[in-house]
């Protein structure tokens, strides 16, 4: 049965201009895209969507980072789609991600990753309907 996950891919991979290639290495690992947008995130969105991590000592931080500058919203379909993206992307830290992961390739350091993924299928699906409503997937 085919799952959704959530991909962000980051300001920082986006004005290095590596958003073209970070999606293609994700169609190419054989993902469908069920919707996508570019958006600038204002404080408020990404002060919510990171809220779960309001008490740890780099929100504030996370939150200015996702701020800075356009993101890329990505709702992602596959079977075993949270663990395969999980494994696709790499270690959140790019010096400990293994090699062809996309933070190995694309990140810059552990706070500027290039992309999110979501930790699990239920968070996943809330995570896509907070930026996609369910007409806009396909």
């Amino acid at each position: 049965m085919a799952q959704r996950t959530l991909c962000i891919i980051k300001p920082d991979a986006v004005k290095k201009n590596v958003h073209g290639s970070i999606l293609q290495k994700i169609l190419d690992s054989g993902f469908k895209v069920r919707g996508i947008r570019m958006a600038q995130l204002s404080e408020n969105e990404a002060g919510k969507f990171y809220e779960v991590h309001k008490e740890r000592p780099f929100y504030n931080e996370l939150v200015t980072f996702m701020t800075s500058g356009p993101v890329v919203l990505v709702a992602l379909e596959k079977e075993n789609a949270v663990q395969d993206y999980r494994t696709l992307i790499g270690a959140t830290d790019p010096a400990e991600a293994a090699e062809g992961t996309i933070r190995k390739l694309f990140a810059s350091s552990k706070g500027e990753n290039a992309v999110h993924g979501s930790d699990s299928e239920e968070n996943g699906e809330k995570e896509i309907a907070f930026f996609f409503r369910e007409s806009e997937l396909v």
